[in-house]
């Protein structure tokens, strides 16, 4: 396996402030010449299946998710993973608990005849598939636009003002959060009434629609983030400037936001497992706030359904994730929760995962 040092883990964490960054700036904050910059990415995008890709926020994009939870004969699982794994429609396919469920992220159109067509049609009539559960995401306190901390501790304040600096995203939506670690947030402290303000929620992106100009970039983007102005304006037939423009004005709004895709056994994870919480709700905000502050943890989201707090986890080992759940969540207000270790991730945001690099991890 490729071992990352310090200069693997600067480059990545350059690009989670600046998915964009040239390499230049980034050869610059890192101390080192751009030849070694560029050499640097293209090793950690042939050897850890580094992809940079750009995502339309749920608010600019419209559409509704869902987590998706199917249990499958262990003989069909795989299969299942796969089909889900190659659907424009689906993000983050994992297969959990000793091979037979299979979760998923599923996007849908808020309204129309084929709005969920998927979850009420396609999954239920497929051969293998034995139950299934899906959970509306009502808030993501941490995931999304929020990077993981465990992928953002390599630069110091100094370098990642730096990068900002020279960022369209001033204001840092529209590519992160690209600090460092926080500290441990504890136990939360549970009260009667209005809870404390969300970690993350919206990402405060305009309301207004995305035209096809916009989805025709956006389309480009997602498959490489790093494209050049000029490749892009030929992606989407158009020109440069006006790419240039439109870009800029989706990241000011916060319609977009970029992503990072890695595989984390790189990063020293070796355990990795989704957490279904049972909380009541009216600590379900102080709760999820507080775990949005836990290095530990990736995601964390508010969803519908029996367990309606749902989180992933990414530990060095087992003794971590054992520690993690006895002493870092062990509160009263979360009444229940059900580990899922996850086995194998056949999709990222939007990388199929079914090579060399399909990682148990994230």
């Amino acid at each position: 396996m490729l071992v990352l040092d310090e200069l693997d883990r600067g480059l990545i964490h350059a690009l989670h402030v600046d998915a964009r960054a040239p390499f230049t700036l980034v050869a610059d904050v890192l101390g080192c010449s751009t030849q070694t910059v560029v050499r640097r990415y293209r090793r950690l995008y042939a050897g850890a299946g580094l992809r940079v890709v750009a995502l339309p926020t749920p608010e600019s994009s419209g559409t509704h998710q869902w987590f998706v939870r199917l249990t499958a004969a262990t003989r069909s699982a795989h299969d299942i993973a796969t089909a889900l794994a190659r659907r424009p429609d689906t993000s983050w396919v994992r297969l959990t608990s000793g091979g037979t469920e299979i979760v998923a992220i599923i996007h849908t159109p808020p309204a129309g005849p084929d709005a969920h067509a998927l979850l009420l049609r396609d999954i239920p009539r497929t051969a293998g598939i034995t139950a299934v559960s899906a959970h509306y995401m009502l808030h993501m306190y941490l995931g999304g636009p929020t990077a993981w901390r465990g992928r953002i501790v390599a630069l110091d304040a100094d370098q990642v003002a730096r990068l900002r600096a020279e960022s369209p995203a001033a204001d840092g939506t529209a590519t992160g959060n690209a600090g460092g670690s926080s500290g441990d947030a504890g136990s939360p402290t549970v009260t009667v009434g209005d809870a404390s303000a969300s970690a993350s929620g919206s990402t405060g992106a305009s309301a207004r629609p995305l035209t096809d100009a916009d989805r025709r970039l956006l389309a480009a983007l997602r498959e490489d983030a790093r494209l050049s102005y000029a490749e892009l304006a030929a992606a989407t037939g158009t020109t440069a400037s006006t790419v240039a423009r439109r870009l800029a004005e989706l990241r000011a709004r916060g319609a977009v936001f970029f992503d990072i895709d890695i595989d984390p056994a790189l990063l020293g994870v070796t355990v990795s497992a989704l957490l279904w919480m049972q909380v009541a709700p009216a600590h379900l905000d102080t709760v999820a706030t507080a775990l949005a502050g836990h290095d530990e943890l990736a995601v964390v989201a508010a969803t519908t359904g029996p367990t309606n707090l749902v989180a992933h986890a990414l530990c060095g080992d087992a003794a971590a994730l054992h520690h993690y759940l006895t002493r870092r969540v062990a509160w009263d207000a979360v009444t229940r929760i059900e580990t899922a270790p996850v086995l194998r991730t056949y999709k990222a945001a939007t990388t199929l995962r079914l090579g060399p690099h399909a990682s148990g991890q994230r």
